[in-house]
């Protein structure tokens, strides 16, 4: 059992290590091909970061790179959100951060597409893309990243779009300074990323399992001993083959539903789930930390 689980946690860092140079290697080029050539501002950190570099080339006569400004302003965040982060997940996030900044300085990237709405549309697609591969693989983008996990985990709920809401912000002080019309597409840009990190990562989405089972003792032993969630239990007959069977009742995690599914079809290969939408719920949840 402890080799097999060395054995996870080796192929879970490899996976990490995989998607983190992924999206940094993305996060670089998406700057270069969708938003440098449009005068495009970033979100997050990211933007202040690119902000600051316009500011110091065009006011101050030098130029303090979006590369080392990316590394300063994440850094301190980073360690102070590590004390409800796990150190792994800083880790990874600010490695990540590192590959991003080093990719822009060594990779050069040309603009793909001529028209300006396309560029908006394919790069706020593919910048929420990468942000969704860094976080399911348990790492981030950094910045305002590390800011928004930090309190939806002490919320239980995404915060992504009051995010959303302070980069709206930073654009507009971009806009005060460099023109409206840039800003106006950078905030464009910024809502295409942010609704697609809603849509695909739903680490604070809830669902409801409806599990019918003729082995109820074996099911319940299986989820309390891996899984930190309460259910109920309901006994009675089966309408179609009049067995004894329990309807079991609880609220998970959607991205635990595929591990609870084969943990428990592990333990009663006929069990029958139901898996449903929780639009609400009020009482007490437990929601794994990051790791």
């Amino acid at each position: 059992m402890l080799k097999e689980l060395n054995q996870y946690k080796e192929f879970r860092n490899l996976v990490t290590l995989f998607a983190v140079i992924l999206a940094g290697f993305m996060q670089a080029a998406i700057i270069q091909i969708f938003m440098r050539p449009l005068n495009l501002l970033s979100s997050g950190f990211t933007g202040v970061a690119i902000l600051i570099e316009k500011i110091t080339s065009t006011f101050f006569g030098f130029t303090f790179s979006t590369s080392l400004g990316m590394l300063a302003l994440n850094i301190p965040v980073a360690l102070f959100c590590s004390k409800s982060i796990s150190k792994r997940f800083t880790f990874f996030s600010l490695l990540q951060v590192a590959l991003a900044s080093f990719f822009l300085k060594v990779l050069h990237f040309g603009a793909v597409f001529d028209d300006r709405l396309l560029n908006i549309i394919f790069g706020g697609l593919l910048y929420g893309l990468m942000t969704v591969i860094a976080l399911k693989a348990n790492a981030s983008t950094g910045g305002t990243d590390f800011v928004a996990l930090y309190i939806s985990n002490k919320k239980n709920k995404s915060i992504f779009s009051y995010v959303f809401i302070f980069n709206a912000i930073l654009l507009m002080i971009f806009g005060m300074m460099f023109g409206w019309e840039d800003a106006g597409y950078s905030i464009l840009f910024q809502f295409i990323s942010t609704k697609t990190i809603d849509t695909f990562y739903n680490r604070y989405a809830r669902v409801t399992l409806q599990i019918t089972t003729a082995k109820p003792d074996e099911v319940i032993s299986a989820l309390v001993k891996n899984y930190r969630h309460g259910l109920s239990r309901v006994d009675g007959i089966g309408g179609y083959s009049s067995k004894k069977i329990s309807l079991l009742h609880t609220v998970v995690s959607s991205y635990e539903v595929s591990d609870i599914v084969a943990l428990m079809r592990s333990v009663d290969p006929h069990v029958i789930v139901n898996v449903m939408k929780t639009e609400n719920f009020y009482g007490g949840f437990y929601l794994k930390p990051i790791e």
